[in-house]
């Protein structure tokens, strides 16, 4: 790390809304380098992070009020860092409070959902405090009602979703904005620390971004250097300083994480590099051979098979839960890397390194409770908190910090085929967690049939790119069907299909009437053992976008 340059960063604190994710993004999005944390993370721990140059905090939203027993708080040492600092919400809250101001608990200025803010024509005066808000464009229908309200400049369209509000500002700050019920929805402190009684990081804050920006750049001083060739000169110097001169093994699943991870890697060693490709048996359609086509042919990258099929299926024999399967899967791939390598130990000597594809959404969703003070593990990732305790391999994780457009854009430059690239992410278990219950190869069979049918149907109405996610997923359940005038029972298959921008939230796709009727058409005729096809129509959260 030392003979790295240290990075800009913006670190966000996590108090538990399902927003902070988003809040990480929409800074990355800007080209600044943005880490989430627990929110009692202190600034001494912060100061260990020697690689990173803190420009700045944002204190997320969050469920709690400031009063609630056992409610989160900030370090008082961040806050009195001399860094500025943006407060959401909660955020806002605590900012205030924490600075001798006053919050006044679940009062009457409650707001959830659509409001409309409005900036004061003095703070517009003061630069100092308007930084948040300058170079913002007011449209024609904002303006239509100024006349009436000579007092404020700006009115803009905000996401507001609180119960408690500031009453009394903390010394040396100034309302810069309110609405109808609330008369400091935004407050401001010269020295940049600004207080957002609404989420800037939605899509229904439209000009959100534009503050994200305003304080980013405006007020923290940052400079838009994260970018994907930063990204790569900075992950290939990190793995040669981890590495040094040993060798890796990089477990290879047919996704663009394990294929940008390995082409990182292989940039960053070369020949030190040997990659795995494990057959589980849960598979899709073709993937088996367009791995070894594309890293033994296109790339000419060291690359082994290990047909394991039976092997993971015996382990997975009646095994229903789904933490079970991902358990199962996680620690049997561990296995088998330590058995390769001790084969390839016998020809290239030592193989201390595993490489792995995780991903940053990886890593927090399968955070627990012990480890992040408002974070809550949703499920565990195979290749996370499916790991055995007991491994003899170090990890290289060069994606760990990246969301899925981030690797996307790396493997761009790195000349991963568009095809792969664009390529739905599928998880590490495989089709194991797209069987609800029981796993064997003829479910296998059948799900993988019609899996292929589905993404077939998708790429030939020309909206795969538009979707984040689409499979099928193979229901324990059947039902009675009619087929050449025989009755039948047979199995519910159910197709899924999201659009998504980071994979943390996610909606269900309006697929056309017309789609779904070929895509049931053609796995009730071509797939036998199934007879009826159902359409998944709920959105991350409340459900994840996988079954299991």
């Amino acid at each position: 790390m030392h003979s790295l340059e240290r990075r800009q960063a913006i670190i966000v604190l996590d108090f538990g809304s399902q927003y902070s994710r988003l809040i990480t993004r929409r800074i990355r999005e800007c080209r600044v380098y943005s880490e989430l944390v627990p929110a009692n993370t202190t600034l001494a721990q912060l100061k260990q992070k020697s690689h990173l140059d803190i420009k700045g905090f944002v204190l997320s939203g969050g469920p709690s009020s400031v009063y609630d027993e056992g409610a989160p708080i900030c370090d008082p040492e961040i806050l009195h860092s001399g860094l500025p600092i943006l407060g959401i919400c909660y955020g806002m809250h605590l900012l205030a409070l924490q600075l001798n101001g006053h919050v006044a608990p679940a009062s009457g200025s409650r707001e959830y959902g659509p409001a409309t803010i409005e900036v004061s024509a003095e703070a517009a005066n003061d630069p100092q405090i308007f930084r948040i808000f300058e170079g913002i464009k007011v449209s024609p229908e904002q303006t239509e009602h100024l006349d009436q309200v000579p007092q404020w400049s700006l009115r803009l369209p905000v996401w507001m979703s609180h119960g408690d509000s500031v009453d009394v500002l903390p010394e040396g700050f100034k309302v810069l904005a309110c609405t109808e019920s609330n008369p400091m929805a935004v407050i401001a402190h010269p020295r940049g620390l600004v207080g957002f009684q609404f989420h800037p990081e939605v899509a229904h804050t439209p000009q959100g971004k534009e503050m994200l920006y305003n304080f980013l750049f405006r007020i923290c001083e940052c400079e838009p250097g994260w970018t994907s060739s930063s990204v790569i000169d900075e992950t290939v110097a990190l793995i040669r300083e981890q590495v040094g001169s040993e060798r890796v093994i990089c477990a290879l699943s047919g996704g663009v994480d394990s294929a940008v991870a390995a082409l990182l890697i292989h940039r960053a060693i070369g020949d030190q590099l040997i990659c795995v490709f494990v057959d589980t048996g849960c598979m899709r359609a073709g993937e088996r051979e367009q791995v070894v086509d594309t890293f033994a042919s296109h790339f000419h990258i060291p690359l082994v098979v290990v047909d394991a099929r039976q092997r993971f299926l015996s382990r997975l024999a009646n095994v229903v839960d789904p933490e079970q399967k991902r358990k199962i899967i996680g620690e049997e791939f561990i296995r088998v890397f330590e058995q390769e390598a001790s084969k390839l130990e016998e020809e290239h000597g030592p193989i201390p390194f595993l490489a792995q594809g995780t991903l940053y959404p990886d890593v927090i969703e399968s955070t627990s409770h012990d480890t992040a003070s408002t974070a809550r593990r949703i499920k565990t990732h195979h290749n996370v908190g499916g790991l055995p305790e007991e491994m003899v391999f170090k990890l290289v994780e060069p994606l760990r910090t990246l969301f899925k457009d981030e690797v996307r854009e790396v493997g761009l430059v790195l000349g991963l085929p568009e095809e792969w690239v664009w390529r739905h992410p599928f998880p590490g278990p495989g089709l194991a967690i797209r069987i609800i219950g029981a796993v064997d190869e003829g479910k296998l069979e059948t799900l993988r049939a019609a899996d292929k049918i589905v993404v077939e149907e998708i790429r030939n109405a020309g909206v795969y790119r538009e979707l984040g996610q689409a499979f099928a997923v193979l229901t324990p359940l059947q039902s009675v069907g009619v087929m050449g005038d025989f009755r039948t029972y047979a199995n519910v298959l159910a197709v899924r299909a999201v659009t998504t921008g980071d994979f943390m939230t996610a909606d269900w796709a309006r697929l056309s009437p017309n789609l779904l009727a070929r895509i049931s058409n053609r796995v009730v005729n071509e797939v036998p053992g199934v007879n009826r096809v159902v359409y998944d129509i709920t959105s991350k959260p409340p459900a994840t976008i996988e079954w299991e």
